[in-house]
């Protein structure tokens, strides 16, 4: 993975199909022990939205590699008192050797890494979530042993999620539906980069239609329907997402194998029932532990081994 040593990864198209699929393989080969690496380095969380999936597996995964990690709260940080981007960003490379940034803005990631010499690794903003999406592969290639010709359907909001969905799925030859709300449609410039690198090859589909979406499909994914920051808005969501809920009876119109998958927090009996998130096809659990195998993965790729 030399290609990757001192990159940043600000959003999933960052990474070639090569370099996505040699991520998951060196993941597998972490989760299954049959790689022990060690990577004695020291990780800067710095995160400016809650987290317990993010905070926790990054933590682990560099503790587990032997390095050490920094939680970087920006309530007890310069930060919060108004320090700019471009001093934290060059302070903070004199300390760390990589850093995992938790926004709202993809601006904000992008001026980090623009004056940081260390690699910025988003740990999620309000447009991309790659390194949630990175679990989600590994954990549907577990369950199904490969990825292209597959289909990956997503109900609900046109969140970070669906983008990042959207782009890992062209990117590893998966095809991939998005059914929203009318006005609640995926990034437009997000769709158009992962219809690009699908080509020809996958498609990417949009529409209102949560039924037709889920037929057939492998993969039924979903999030909360509203996103950290638009906790005013939920009660008014409500009615409008409602036809959008991961419930028995959508699974049904899925692939008699299909998986259910979720990234969490899920708010049971709004967008997945809790039959469903409980249920023999729910792989919820497992894709949550695949957050820490993949952020290994991804560290180990980026720092290199000792």
């Amino acid at each position: 993975m030399a290609a990757l040593i001192g990159r940043d990864l600000l959003g999933l198209a960052d990474l070639s199909p090569t370099e996505l699929q040699e991520v998951l393989q060196l993941a597998t080969q972490l989760k299954s022990k049959q790689l022990k690496l060690r990577c004695n380095k020291v990780l800067g969380l710095l995160f400016s939205k809650a987290s317990t999936r993010t905070r926790v597996s990054f933590t682990v995964a560099m503790y587990q590699l032997g390095g050490q990690v920094i939680d970087l709260n920006p309530n007890v940080t310069q930060v919060s008192r108004g320090e700019p981007v471009q001093d934290t960003a060059r302070v903070l490379e004199r300390y760390l050797d990589i850093l995992a940034i938790r926004t709202f803005a993809q601006q904000e990631l992008e001026s980090f890494a623009h004056y940081a010499k260390i690699p910025v690794i988003n740990a999620l903003t309000d447009l991309e979530h790659p390194c949630q999406i990175l679990a989600d592969l590994l954990t549907v290639q577990e369950c199904f042993g490969n990825l292209a010709g597959l289909t990956l359907t997503y109900v609900g909001d046109g969140n970070n999620v669906a983008n990042s969905l959207m782009l890992g799925c062209a990117l590893v030859g998966m095809n991939v539906r998005i059914a929203t709300p009318n006005g609640y449609e995926p990034d437009s410039g997000i769709v158009e980069q992962a219809r690009a690198i699908a080509g020809n090859k996958t498609e990417v589909l949009l529409t209102h239609d949560p039924e037709l979406a889920a037929k057939g499909s492998n993969v039924l994914y979903t999030d909360v329907w509203a996103s950290m920051g638009q906790e005013t808005e939920a009660d008014d969501r409500l009615p409008i997402f409602q036809p959008y809920q991961i419930s028995e009876q959508l699974l049904t119109l899925a692939d008699p194998e299909a998986i259910v998958l979720h990234c969490l927090p899920a708010h049971r009996g709004e967008e997945i029932t809790e039959a469903v998130i409980e249920g023999s096809r729910s792989r919820v659990w497992e894709q949550a532990e695949n957050r820490l195998h993949a952020q290994k993965a991804l560290l180990v790729s980026i720092l290199g081994t000792d």
